[in-house]
């Protein structure tokens, strides 16, 4: 390994120190009552070295938005990998989705309030990234829409407008998997969250399929 290389690593060690820290900050009391000192703490790192990687606890953020965004994307792309017909990845597609939020609540919660954080109008690298993400993100989708438009999976007038169907997909699966959320166990006439889900990705299915 050259001297460039150990340097590069070393910063992203320091880089990933960091993002670890914050997660166990924010996560636990909250992105306001966090400090960056005691992300600095944790991260076993000085203040100032702190500064050198990220400008402020905006950029923090934004760091973890970003790691999140390429957590989610990272199961996307497993999920159409597997392959299968276009309605078939569809349907994996949106089991990981919903597997994400129940496996790392924390990162599906720092995406769901991503519209609302005011610092992403701070444009920087790490936006753009995370905007990227989205964009693959949606282009998975996209590609098996097209890919079951051509299998004959999916009912190509129902898919006519991919892009739109896409969103459609995607916004009423995440407002389910809210609803999800507050499920209350006491109450017996509530479904499970995994009958919601697989009622939801039954129905989204059955409303595209040829």
């Amino acid at each position: 390994m050259s001297a460039i290389e150990r340097r590069e690593r070393e910063k992203q060690e320091r880089r990933d120190s960091i993002l670890d820290s914050a997660e166990q900050c924010f996560f636990s009391k909250g992105y306001e009552r966090t400090s960056m000192n005691e992300i600095a703490h944790g991260a076993t790192l000085s203040r100032a070295l702190l500064y050198v990687y990220f400008k402020d606890k905006a950029a923090i953020m934004r760091g973890l938005m970003l790691r999140a965004g390429q957590r989610l994307l990272e199961r996307f792309h497993s999920a159409q990998a597997a392959g299968g017909s276009g309605l078939e990845q569809l349907k994996r597609i949106g089991r990981s989705y919903y597997q994400f939020s129940i496996e790392c609540p924390d990162y599906f919660d720092v995406l769901t309030d991503a519209s609302t954080f005011a610092h992403l109008v701070d444009s920087d690298e790490q936006s753009a990234e995370l905007a990227h993400c989205y964009e693959q993100s949606m282009a998975c989708m996209l590609q098996s829409i097209h890919d079951g438009i051509t299998d004959g999976s999916l009912n190509p007038e129902l898919a006519a407008e991919p892009l739109l169907t896409a969103n459609f997909l995607r916004g009423a699966l995440h407002g389910v998997i809210l609803q999800t959320r507050q499920h209350d166990p006491c109450q017996d006439n509530q479904p499970s969250p995994e009958q919601m889900i697989d009622f939801t990705l039954q129905m989204l299915n059955q409303s595209l399929r040829a």
